[in-house]
């Protein structure tokens, strides 16, 4: 059964199981998008009537849920559907620049003051927007409410529409937009806090999980939490004197550094993350597993683990993709 789809007054017809985003485009009406597979959350429209469908909002702020607003690109409507666009101060944050520098030659920390109440928790992510307009998602590395401002490590990457923007053109106290945040790679516990922790991540992938690890630490989580950060080489490590801290004053946290290119005898462990991370689970049944960055790191450990037993609900990630 086909339905309809109004907008701005006009009725649209919709393919069978086309989403709202692909049935405008298709119509040549122009809707603000990105990625296309809810991560971005540019393509954010709010529902004047219809009935929404939980895909499309899957992800969001329960502030944006109560609004009614979902994602264009995942919304395949089960009825007629009337939308329309959403105000951008609806669902933006300006934040101010208030601090900015390397963690090392690549990374740079940019800590941002939110000009409004934001809520976020560690590991989320949120979309930043240059000047240009240009989007990339960046995960949160602390917690914002708790410290009174968004920290984010960012790869900066030759030519980066807006990495490049971030480190060259954005000055102190300048206005930066961001929207989110969203995504569930987070730390919670109900009522059992001695389930074990097991945190992976490549390169800037180190942001979520770092803010996870903290954030369970501050929560006096019991079980064990195991901080594993991966890196090409030596060079490419950050923060690994503050995790060390960390590793030393708390008994149930353990932080593994893995270099590619590593020489033996030092500090860090050498050759493959995946390999070192899966060789520490050994409580399959109740370990919580997220995995951070490079994306082919992330599909492939995600796979093995849950083929070698670990629940899907007990794993979670983000892929990183340099911008």
């Amino acid at each position: 059964m086909n339905y309809s789809l109004k907008f701005q007054g006009r009725d649209y017809p919709l393919e069978n199981k086309e989403t709202v985003l692909d049935c405008l485009l298709a119509k040549k009406v122009t809707i603000p998008h990105s990625c296309k597979s809810g991560s971005c959350q540019s393509c954010l429209m709010q529902a004047v009537e219809g009935e929404i469908p939980r895909q499309a909002q899957l992800g969001l702020k329960p502030s944006y849920k109560r609004q009614r607003l979902f994602l264009a690109c995942q919304c395949r409507p089960v009825e007629d559907m009337t939308v329309k666009t959403v105000e951008q101060s609806d669902v933006n944050t300006s934040t101010t620049l208030v601090k900015r520098e390397y963690l090392n030659h690549n990374v740079l920390k940019i800590c941002l003051r939110p000009q409004a109440l934001f809520e976020c928790e560690p590991g989320q992510y949120i979309s930043l927007f240059s000047s240009a307009g240009d989007l990339r998602n960046y995960s949160v590395a602390n917690n914002p409410l708790r410290d009174g401002f968004i920290e984010l490590h960012i790869r900066v990457v030759e030519n980066g529409l807006v990495s490049g923007w971030l480190k060259d053109q954005v000055a102190i106290d300048d206005e930066v937009i961001v929207r989110g945040p969203a995504g569930d790679c987070f730390y919670y516990c109900e009522d059992d806090n001695e389930f074990p922790i097991s945190l992976v991540g490549t390169g800037t992938g180190l942001a979520p999980i770092y803010g996870i690890a903290k954030e369970a630490i501050v929560k006096k989580h019991k079980g064990l939490i195991q901080l594993f950060h991966g890196v090409l080489d030596k060079d490419d490590l950050y923060l690994a004197d503050k995790l060390q801290v960390l590793d030393d004053q708390y008994e149930n946290f353990n932080y593994i550094p893995c270099v590619l290119n590593g020489e033996e005898g030092e500090f860090y462990q050498t050759g493959d993350i995946q390999s070192l991370a899966y060789s520490h689970i050994t409580d399959k049944a109740m370990t919580r597993l997220f995995l951070c960055g490079a994306p082919e790191m992330v599909k492939s450990l995600k796979t093995n683990a849950f083929m070698a037993g670990l629940a899907s609900k007990n794993i979670f990630s983000d892929s990183f993709i340099p911008a």
